[in-house]
């Protein structure tokens, strides 16, 4: 099925001229189509939503695009004119700005200095301080009082930070103005009030006529801002509409998939002796995890919550209890992209895999082969290096690595990112099977929805675990009313 849309209509009926348009796009990988026989195109001042599953080709398209990768075939039009040799920084000259899924700034510099590295421009005596004013100025207009060090090093900073300099560079201006940008998985790291300022930029971006692709598995946003959605799958574009009264059900159903229209809770986990207690030493509540118990932090982004999930992991390894963390941040804490998937499976269960003393190969691979299977993961076999999967599957390999081992808590640093909303939902009833076992599992996540699945959670504020909710109270308007402190238990 593909419905195509021409451009968009604007109030005054008039169509916006074309920014990009590539007709017949192609990208092969030898045997591997990423990318088959597509048609896209941008309109000038156009917000288009790019959804699909993990693996549907959606960064192949954007990387040939942005020529970071060069097409194998097709046609490729910008501002109405034969591309021919595309690449990255042609499309710098056109005024194409990408903010990518993995982070691209250089962790040891400054956000000014990284600024820098995007617009050659800033050179020359007195380069710093316009780069500073250049990115200050960037962040003050997305992101209101953020507060962020523009001259600390951002590898110091969190991830959320991190997330929000690079969005400010990316519309960020100097000597040439912004055209179009590519966003993939923008708000993935980023709390609600954040995101909230991020979608205000993007509508304001397309008022001031800069093209906008918007690549998110948080379907709520593409909803709120994009003119048009298309849907890949499989290297191909399979639907192409305009957001005229669309709904999210009706999007999941192009992708192929059914949420559930409701969640049962499970039964109401026996608390007798924890499996692990947590003192901050605040004075606030302790963090108690029993057996097969699942149990959420929430609260506004940055008031403590991922700092305090790191301390009970910590904790957790010198106390001697087996442990295993899923990071959200997999490039920089969770992955080795050179390894095979087999090799970051097991890294966490070679003592289990040994015997002898020598890493049994073929105990090895029916471990992986059986995670792999579960976990659907998209790739032509264990063997494949984990640099050519989809974030989505590096990520499946990720939760694959932690439920594979040993580890009777298992500690999740906002494990979605990046993850369709098919997979979500898999995982979802995969960690509440493994609650069942009695495993036990802490929580952080920036989407709230995440919660209808812990039986309990403790709701930050201000660094400190200031409520608890449990079972039927979980739910998005008493966690908002307890992040601003309206709830105490």
């Amino acid at each position: 099925m593909q419905q195509v849309a021409n451009m968009p209509v604007g109030e005054m009926g008039a169509k916006a001229p074309l920014f990009l348009a590539g007709r017949g796009l192609s990208k092969s990988y030898g045997a591997v189509k990423a990318l088959s026989d597509t048609d896209f195109h941008l309109a000038t001042g156009e917000v288009v939503g790019l959804i699909g599953h993990n693996g549907a080709g959606k960064s192949t398209l954007i990387n040939v695009l942005a020529g970071v990768v060069a097409r194998s075939g097709g046609i490729f039009e910008v501002l109405g004119r034969d591309a021919g040799d595309w690449s990255a920084n042609l499309a710098r000259e056109n005024g194409l700005r990408c903010v990518f899924q993995e982070l691209s700034l250089c962790p040891n510099l400054s956000a000014t200095e990284n600024t820098r590295l995007l617009h050659p421009a800033l050179k020359g005596f007195g380069w710093k301080q316009r780069a500073r004013k250049t990115i200050q100025s960037a962040l003050d207009t997305v992101f209101p009082d953020s507060g962020i060090d523009v001259d600390r090093p951002v590898g110091e900073l969190s991830l959320g930070e991190r997330q929000m300099i690079e969005i400010a560079r990316g519309f960020s201006v100097t000597d040439s103005p912004v055209r179009a940008i590519i966003l993939d998985e923008p708000t993935s790291s980023l709390g609600a009030e954040a995101t909230r300022q991020f979608l205000e930029q993007v509508s304001r971006a397309s008022e001031d006529g800069i093209s906008v692709i918007l690549v998110t598995h948080r379907l709520g946003e593409i909803l709120a801002v994009a003119h048009r959605v298309v849907t890949m799958k499989d290297g191909l574009v399979i639907s192409d509409q305009f957001n005229d009264g669309l709904s999210r059900s009706e999007l999941v159903a192009v992708m192929g998939d059914l949420e559930p229209e409701t969640r049962e809770r499970r039964d109401a986990v026996v608390r007798d002796v924890p499996v692990f207690s947590h003192s901050s030493g605040l004075g606030d509540h302790d963090i108690e995890l029993h057996q097969g118990e699942i149990v959420g932090l929430a609260g506004l982004d940055g008031h403590g919550q991922r700092e305090r999930l790191r301390a009970v992991f910590d904790a957790a390894r010198v106390s001697g209890l087996p442990v295993a963390f899923v990071a959200g941040d997999r490039v920089s804490e969770g992955l080795f992209p050179l390894w095979s998937i087999r090799d970051n499976l097991t890294i966490r269960s070679l003592s289990a895999l040994s015997r002898g003393g020598l890493v049994s190969n073929e105990a090895a691979d029916r471990l992986t082969q059986s995670w792999f299977e579960r976990l659907k993961v998209r790739a032509p076999g264990i063997a494949t290096p984990l640099l050519s999967l989809s974030g989505g599957n590096q990520q499946k390999v990720l939760f694959a690595r932690a439920l594979a081992s040993d580890a009777r808590l298992i500690v999740l640093d906002d494990p979605m990112r990046g993850v369709d909303v098919g997979t979500k939902h898999e995982v979802y009833a995969l960690i509440r099977n493994e609650a069942e076992t009695g495993r036990s599992f802490l929580w952080y996540s920036t989407e709230t929805e995440e919660f209808e699945n812990c039986d309990r959670l403790h709701v930050f504020r201000e660094g400190r675990s200031e409520t608890i909710l449990d079972g039927e109270r979980i739910e998005p308007n008493a966690i908002l009313e307890a992040s601003f402190g309206g709830l105490y238990v």
